[in-house]
């Protein structure tokens, strides 16, 4: 197995953090993270990049920390994309099957491909994926791969994903300023997904709130299929900002009181339950009752998930999500959050770590490495519909790299 085939680097950009893992592929196919590095962002702003020279800087950083623990030099890497610019809509391509035997070939399946993604789009949007959702041949519903079937007529629905082009070119411009290629981008939640979700919760319907540090992205997943994306503008930045304005006490002492002693959960606290905030501008601290934080961090809490549920609804899919809902991210281990979550969406509610993975699952069994996870199992993704994504990703390219892709979809994939 070459080097290229044996590793996948996956970079998330996020507001607060970047985190850079490397995986390598076994020979049984199983993946294990063998590199981690983590760096505080701040050069960006709900997911955006407000400022490439601190955001080059922290994804050197987090790169440099992942070689060094796996000893492997990296030179491309999946990069994760989302914030509020990010929409998806579903749509549907139909083309009459050609050929003497009305056998079903790759070219067919790009045109179909072709004609569900000719939609207009603004001037400066573009597609960042075409995701697949089933294929009908004539009249038969439901089928996942129609290569080398037989009909005359082939139809696709697909969901595509749209974002923001200045956005994505910015992401790679960073990547490509610290010497490395960007070998895909790829929809953050949609990556959390592949980490964190099990076959049956896609199969029987779920909802992944990936809450990040600028905005919380929900996913709609069902028979097995992505169904619905959207972006709720608020993450666990708000937490901090709202702790500290609250408590009167300087940003990074917010962000450590919401580690330690954050909690959404009144009931569990006594009234002899206390903290000490420190000032801010040298004044003295203070001591404050727990409850008084819980009571800064709670309507921020409803806020998320009322605009879910909302969400949710406005998508058609309330009644399919059969297997509930799942809370990753940084934002997703807030102590008492899963119990809010199922109140106000009234769905069973876990918090999301990866479980598609091995080796060093002591520093990413976390929600927040689900994303980075996620990006390195993309990587390694071989299966038909992955390549068509990968197509569409990369449809912009020339038409040589066009065909190399359909010859893998025809040859089964890589």
């Amino acid at each position: 197995m070459s080097k290229l085939e044996r590793y996948r680097v996956g970079i998330d950009i996020g507001t607060t953090k970047v985190c850079a893992l490397v995986g390598e592929r076994g020979e049984s196919g199983s993946v294990d993270i063998v590199g981690v590095g983590t760096s505080r962002s701040r050069g960006l702003r709900k997911g955006a990049i407000v400022n490439l020279e601190e955001t080059v800087a922290a994804i050197k950083r987090a790169v440099e920390e992942a070689e060094l623990m796996s000893g492997v030099s990296v030179d491309s890497a999946y990069i994760g994309i989302a914030s509020t610019h990010v929409k998806g809509f579903n749509s549907r391509g139909s083309v009459t099957v050609g050929g003497k035997n009305r056998e079903i070939v790759g070219e067919d399946i790009r045109r179909v491909l072709e004609g569900a993604k000719a939609v207009p789009l603004p001037f400066d949007r573009e597609i960042l994926h075409l995701l697949p959702q089933s294929f009908t041949v004539d009249n038969q519903e439901g089928i996942e791969d129609p290569l080398g079937m037989c009909g005359s007529r082939l139809e696709v629905d697909v969901h595509v994903v749209t974002a923001a082009s200045a956005a994505i070119q910015n992401l790679v411009t960073a990547v490509n300023r610290c010497g490395m290629a960007a070998a895909g981008t790829v929809l953050q939640p949609y990556a959390a997904g592949l980490a964190c979700l099990t076959p049956d919760e896609r199969e029987l319907g779920v909802l992944l709130l990936d809450i990040g540090g600028g905005s919380t992205d929900l996913v709609i997943f069902e028979s097995r299929y992505l169904r619905q994306i959207a972006v709720v503008p608020i993450g666990g930045e708000h937490f901090t900002n709202d702790i500290a304005v609250g408590l009167r006490t300087p940003l990074a002492e917010a962000e450590a009181i919401k580690l330690k002693h954050g909690t959404v959960l009144e009931a569990a606290l006594g009234e002899e339950d206390t903290l000490e905030v420190p000032g801010i501008g040298g004044r003295q601290p203070s001591l404050i009752a727990k409850k008084n934080l819980c009571e800064i961090i709670r309507p921020r809490a409803e806020e998320i998930f009322e605009l879910a549920r909302r969400e949710v609804r406005r998508s058609g899919y309330e009644g399919a999500l059969n297997s509930g809902a799942v809370l990753t991210g940084g934002g997703g281990v807030l102590d008492g959050l899963t119990e809010v979550a199922e109140q106000i969406l009234q769905l069973p509610v876990r918090v999301g770590p990866p479980v598609a993975v091995g080796g060093l699952l002591d520093l990413v069994n976390n929600p927040a490495y689900a994303t980075a996870v996620g990006l390195v199992l993309y990587g390694f993704s071989s299966n038909r519909s992955k390549v068509l994504q990968r197509y569409m990703q990369e449809s912009g390219g020339t038409l040589n790299r066009m065909r190399d892709l359909w010859r893998d979809l025809i040859g089964g994939g890589s």
